[in-house]
């Protein structure tokens, strides 16, 4: 489900520093985790999400969530953006 929202969003921001300026912007709809990243590299985007009541959906592939996002390599993070 996750993946399709990332595929068809019109605006998304790739990775995990990316996401968190994002976040404090306070343009961030939704943030998509993948459950295989390294929790030490989400646990600022996904804390920050909460802080800001910015839902936070999991995927379970790097791998899947960085080719929705039209990128070659695995992507931890992604924020979708209004």
């Amino acid at each position: 489900m996750s993946y399709e929202k990332v595929a068809q969003a019109k605006e998304i921001i790739v990775g995990t520093k990316q996401a968190v300026k994002a976040l404090k912007t306070g343009h961030v709809l939704e943030v998509v985790i993948a459950e295989d990243a390294d929790p030490k590299v989400t646990a600022k985007v996904v804390q920050a999400a909460i802080d800001l009541n910015v839902p936070v959906n999991k995927v379970d592939s790097m791998k899947k969530l960085g080719k929705s996002c039209g990128i070659d390599v695995g992507a931890a993070a992604v924020a979708i953006i209004q």
